[in-house]
């Protein structure tokens, strides 16, 4: 329902961020090889043994940390503009690669935060619908700690740093993820 959502709310969002990665050399990079991130693309095997410390290795400790694979996203049914309904694909499954360069875990409270940052990098509706409605799941102690913590840090840094839909995060596996996040503006929430 929420992948519906998203979809049925984005399409005139979904234009500006897909004018946005046409703005940039890598961004159009992907628009036009358009790779998919999932098992079959991707040699978890190989990245599982790059050293600590770099993209690729962070990326499959989050995976194993937090028990999920990059098979699990939905896939867009409900645009029918190829193109945007590409730069949903991607959107949705670059999230854990959202995971593994902000260190949010996967919970309720990292994943209202990761949606606040996501809203300020991409502006798409679902993630500000997720961000408001959310908070309702969540206690009240746990509700001041994403508003005076997560929120304020989310909004500075997914409206500062670079625009992650523009990153090739499949030629970034060696890198060094602290360097990474330097190059693309992200620092973590204390």
């Amino acid at each position: 329902m929420i992948a519906t959502l998203a979809e049925t709310t984005s399409s005139i969002f979904l234009s500006k961020l897909r004018d946005e990665m046409l703005r940039d050399s890598k961004g159009r990079q992907i628009l036009r090889e358009r790779p998919i991130v999932n098992s079959e693309t991707i040699d978890l095997l190989y990245l599982r043994k790059l050293p600590e410390g770099t993209f690729g290795k962070e990326y499959t400790n989050f995976l194993n940390r937090e028990m999920v694979t990059p098979d699990t996203r939905e896939k867009v049914k409900y645009i029918e503009d190829e193109e945007l309904a590409y730069v949903m694909q991607r959107y949705r499954e670059c999230h854990d690669f959202f995971h593994t360069l902000t260190r949010l875990p996967v919970s309720v409270e990292g994943e209202l935060a990761l949606k606040w940052f996501e809203f300020a990098q991409t502006k798409l509706p679902m993630t500000l619908i997720s961000s408001v409605v959310g908070p309702l799941l969540l206690s009240n102690s746990e509700r001041t700690r994403l508003f005076e913590k997560y929120v304020p840090w989310a909004v500075q840094c997914g409206s500062q740093s670079k625009l992650l839909m523009n990153v090739y995060f499949e030629e970034c596996w060696n890198k060094d993820i602290d360097e990474m996040r330097k190059e693309l503006g992200i620092y973590l929430v204390e």
